[in-house]
């Protein structure tokens, strides 16, 4: 669906110009991940919409394929790892997806989910990866466009979270060709830094899996992922834990929304100084609000997770 856009009074006074949030947490799966979802899976065939279909996810995408299976009357099966936030868990299994947590890391989860594929014939979906998935994807960047247009303003800045590069591959494909000018900038946190070090190596790069407030931007970074990148990015910053649980903390109190830590990296980048943006309008992707109850709770109160 179509989501608001609106300004920020906090985030203006601190970067110094306008800032304005993209709401993709208040999508009806809590994250942008649905656009893309719901892009590849309208355009299968019915041999393969009867064959099924299979993914890996850190829990957003894999909600995303399951509320668009479910619409599209195609079976599912998801592979998350055992680690994935349990509300994104039991948002996947409501849509009637088989959920498989078995896995001990995103990665694994990748692994175990290509291996299912190749012995079922089921479609494999990529979380990151695909030109039907980064088209839809890519609507995000067209509605930021469109709406801004209605204030009369022209994108100056683009803040997008970044894991393997699916949001920011999609957006800039669009930008790149039609508003050339627009700095797009990735923020992820210093545990899920996977691109920040493969853009700087020029490499595919693995990390380790260690726990983290941006479960959803998890996961190492292939050759297509650096790719992708490598052609969207202008910048990319990372944040620390703390950094993050400050910047959830504060669109709670600020702005009355519940993020994510993935979809908070943003507002965190901009809140500690790492982007100092030039070009305005400012628009912060914010990306998703699946983050357990409790845990969002104990953040808000300044409960921060320890280091």
């Amino acid at each position: 669906m179509r989501t608001a856009l609106t300004r920020s009074p906090f985030l203006s006074a601190i970067a110094g110009g306008e800032v304005w949030l993209k709401r993709e947490c208040e999508q009806h799966t809590g994250s942008f991940k649905i656009r893309g979802a719901s892009n590849v899976l309208a355009q299968f065939t019915v041999e393969e919409r009867a064959a099924g279909v299979v993914t890996s996810s850190a829990g957003n995408h894999g909600l995303g394929i399951a509320s668009a299976a479910k619409a599209f009357g195609i079976a599912a099966t998801i592979y998350v790892p055992a680690s994935a936030p349990r509300i994104k868990r039991e948002r996947i299994a409501s849509c009637g997806a088989t959920v498989d947590s078995a896995s001990r890391s995103y990665d694994d989860a990748e692994v175990n989910a290509r291996a299912t594929v190749r012995g079922s014939g089921a479609i494999y979906v990529s979380p990151c990866t695909g030109r039907q998935l980064l088209a839809g994807q890519g609507t995000v960047a067209l509605e930021i466009v469109e709406q801004l247009a209605e204030q009369g303003a022209t994108l100056g800045t683009l803040m997008v979270c970044v894991g393997g590069g699916g949001l920011a591959g999609g957006v800039a494909g669009l930008l790149r060709a039609e508003w050339p000018s627009t700095r797009i900038i990735g923020a992820q946190s210093e545990l899920t830094n996977a691109m920040a070090l493969a853009l700087a190596s020029g490499e595919a790069t693995d990390i380790p899996d260690l726990p983290t407030l941006a479960d959803g931007l998890a996961g190492l970074v292939d050759d297509e992922m650096l790719a992708q990148g490598q052609a969207a990015l202008d910048d990319i910053v990372t944040v620390s834990e703390d950094d993050i649980a400050r910047a959830i903390q504060a669109l709670w109190t600020h702005e009355g929304l519940t993020v994510e830590g993935g979809g908070a990296v943003g507002t965190a980048a901009l809140m500690t100084g790492r982007v100092r943006p030039t070009a305005f309008p400012v628009v912060v992707i914010v990306s998703g609000s699946n983050i357990d109850e409790a845990r969002h709770q104990a953040i808000v109160a300044g409960n921060f997770p320890a280091r």
